[in-house]
């Protein structure tokens, strides 16, 4: 695995030397999924790096974007960065102040095009979480906390995006226990099973961007971080996965980190 704080390689014989910022994984991280959202994207936002990515997008990529909770606050400025989902911050100076309801009902509205931000203990090929057991249900070597609400974001929303570190326990090839519906059993197995729109859209990783094939729904390799290597991507993934069509992505510039850290997380409370 790349060192977690990479610095870029140096410019070409000739170029100006102006050194590259360096960053670190999880900077990169919060970076690559905020690139993936568009302007006007409802965004369900978790607690962690997904906070950060939805906070990212906003102040760089979607500026009219809209932030939810699962907690009530809907439209907060985020001017402080909350530490969870529960933290108060989350309903500062937001456009409306409600609960369960109300935010589940915003994911599963039809007029919006709303993306959920989850993560999850295990996910298998076709984007399927777990995030209740390892092992047998009932007599597991871990519980977790459970879906909370994941499952519904996931069966609900227009589509959800992924955060997991990388590695061959978390990317499976059979999950112990199926938490939250991704493309199923692929292909068009989760409209046959009811559910009329969603499904994973992307995993972002430490170690870079999957996405899935339109077709059959297989996981493949989109992006890897500069300083990442293919083979060390299928290295760590329990499950065959295509990296032919990967690019290198690109890395941040001084002015995403600049905000990212100076504007997103300046307490370092999630970057750490």
């Amino acid at each position: 695995m790349a060192d977690p704080t990479h610095t870029p390689s140096a410019p070409s014989p000739g170029a100006t030397p102006t050194p590259p910022p360096a960053y670190t994984a999880r900077e990169m991280m919060a970076i690559a999924a905020g690139r993936l959202i568009k302007d006007g994207d409802v965004l369900f936002a978790g607690t962690g790096v997904a906070m950060l990515a939805a906070t990212v997008a906003k102040r760089i990529h979607a500026p009219r974007a809209h932030i939810f909770f699962e907690t009530g606050g809907i439209g907060p400025q985020l001017e402080e960065l909350p530490m969870a989902v529960a933290d108060s911050r989350v309903m500062a100076y937001s456009n409306l102040n409600a609960g369960l309801v109300e935010a589940f009902s915003y994911v599963a509205n039809r007029r919006l095009h709303t993306i959920a931000f989850l993560g999850a203990a295990q996910i298998d090929r076709y984007g399927n979480l777990n995030s209740t057991v390892i092992g047998d249900y009932r007599h597991p070597k871990v519980r977790f906390s459970g879906s909370g609400g994941a499952c519904d974001a996931g069966s609900l929303a227009s589509g959800f995006l992924v955060f997991m570190h990388h590695g061959r326990r978390k990317f499976v090839e059979k999950l112990d226990y199926l938490t939250t519906p991704g493309w199923l059993t692929g292909g068009e197995s989760r409209r046959h099973a009811g559910y009329r729109r969603g499904g994973p859209l992307a995993v972002v990783s430490d170690l870079g961007v999957m996405k899935f094939d339109e077709a059959t729904k297989e996981m493949y390799l989109a992006e890897y971080y500069p300083g990442v290597t293919t083979g060390e991507v299928t290295e760590n993934t329990g499950f065959t996965m295509d990296v032919t069509r990967a690019a290198e992505a690109t890395p941040p510039d001084a002015e995403e980190l600049r905000i990212l850290r100076d504007e997103v997380d300046p307490q370092r409370l999630i970057l750490g």
